[in-house]
């Protein structure tokens, strides 16, 4: 007897939520068939032929993750879209490597799942690839449960699958350094994880810092010296404010991303890197390339996958699981004992405006924190700028950016409200911005600033 047709075979504990689910694809014109533990799904797979497989993680005998193999294996080009109750990114990565289309949370939103399921019946499986896992502690983390986070939790996942280059880009201060880690992490590279920033370091030494030199090649080469390709052998090279490279350089990047080779700064010999690229910007590189500033060649070999971070303001709904997630860690870089901050303090975090993002959250938990004399922050420990402060008392909540601004008169407003923010106090303006000094100094003196 040969199988009969379904369009989706529900495999899930949860009685009740697999029966809603079959009335709502009913209602939605798609047939449906459930099982409630993994023995009963291999069953049902081999009766029916799905177009679709929803996957639960937790099942009474085994778990969805060590199903998806067998699945894959037995029915080639299914596609897989698991459900899980928790909101854990190191699960969605495995997942999706495991060759999972894509994932949904519960409570499940039917919103979310009728465009889920609209997106995935509407395109081929994936190749099974093999998921790999460190532990917990070593794991970069992305957190928050907001749709714009989930969806950088699912291209990092997709992008751990290969070794294309990658390009972040996304305002200073959103986690883009956290995000390469994570694909490095995912990626189960044998090699280290390499971070240059190219606007920390002077272009005369960039070069030298990116290939290595040889003894002589200049006043106080002393010696022979590995550079950061070398280093990041087997492994990935971060390079972050991409933006800011010379124009010299990136025509030397973008033949070590052509041909895999370069040669020391003073040397012969031809070397060879099969170092994973990872850039970071948060310039408009675009812009950049129609005023002749940044390589159009380079930017397409750069961005053959391309992830936006959303900037804090996009995804207050984070602001929460981000403050519990710092405290955590500023906990146990300063030996305090804070339990979180109460809710005025809360209400005031997510009303403010976070020119800095997730960067500047945490330098203002950290500096709370360091002054608190009990367990709980309140709002007399937290300084957030006078716009912000403006905003909350005349109820104003209309950007102070508008969108017929250039994006050079958005970083000036931004840089100039952040030295504003920080009294003109350049250390801490750099940690909110994300940049060096002497790009702070840069922008200082292109924006006029005094003091």
């Amino acid at each position: 007897m040969s199988p009969t047709a379904t369009d989706v075979v529900i495999i899930d504990d949860d009685r009740s939520l697999a029966e809603m689910l079959s009335l709502h694809l009913d209602d939605i014109a798609l047939t449906s068939k459930a099982a409630h533990s993994g023995e009963e799904g291999r069953a049902l797979l081999e009766k029916v032929r799905p177009r679709l497989l929803m996957l639960d993680q937790h099942l009474p005998d085994t778990s969805g993750l060590k199903l998806i193999p067998w699945v894959k294996e037995n029915f080639p080009g299914l596609p897989i879209l698991m459900i899980t109750g928790m909101h854990d990114m190191e699960l969605a990565v495995a997942a999706i490597k495991a060759g999972a289309e894509d994932y949904i949370h519960k409570p499940i939103d039917i919103e979310q799942l009728d465009a889920t399921l609209n997106k995935v019946l509407n395109r081929s499986g994936k190749t099974a690839v093999q998921a790999t896992t460190a532990a917990a502690s070593d794991t970069p983390k992305l957190v928050g449960t907001s749709k714009k986070i989930l969806e950088v939790t699912k291209s990092l996942a997709v992008a751990s699958q290969s070794d294309a280059t990658v390009l972040l880009t996304g305002e200073s201060g959103t986690g883009k350094e956290l995000v390469a880690r994570a694909i490095h992490h995912y990626s189960g590279k044998t090699g280290a994880f390499v971070a240059i920033n190219c606007a920390a370091i002077v272009d005369t030494l960039m070069e030298s810092e990116l290939f290595g030199h040889e003894k002589g090649a200049f006043t106080g080469a002393i010696a022979q010296k590995e550079g950061k390709f070398m280093a990041a052998e087997n492994g990935t090279l971060f390079l972050d404010e991409i933006g800011e490279m010379s124009p010299a350089l990136q025509a030397k990047l973008l033949r070590v991303l052509q041909e895999g080779t370069f040669e020391r700064v003073g040397g012969t010999q031809t070397l060879r890197t099969n170092a994973r690229i990872i850039a970071a910007t948060h310039r408009n590189l675009p812009k950049m390339i129609t005023e002749g500033r940044f390589r159009e060649d380079l930017f397409y070999r750069l961005r053959v996958i391309d992830i936006t971070l959303p900037p804090l303001r996009d995804r207050k709904d984070d602001i929460e699981a981000l403050t519990g997630h710092l405290i955590q860690r500023i906990n146990t870089k300063l030996g305090k004992s804070i339990r979180g901050v109460d809710a005025a303090t809360m209400r005031d975090l997510r009303t403010y405006d976070w020119p800095g993002n997730v960067r500047e959250l945490e330098n203002t938990l950290t500096r709370a924190a360091a002054l608190a004399r009990n367990d709980v922050i309140d709002p007399s420990l937290v300084e957030l700028s006078n716009a912000a402060a403006s905003q909350q008392t005349t109820g104003n909540t209309e950007p102070v950016s508008s969108p017929s601004l250039s994006l050079e008169e958005v970083e000036k407003q931004h840089v100039l409200r952040v030295l504003a923010h920080t009294g003109g106090h350049r250390g801490k303006a750099c940690d909110i911005l994300g940049i060096s000094r002497p790009a702070l100094e840069r922008r200082i003196q292109k924006y006029g600033y005094k003091d």
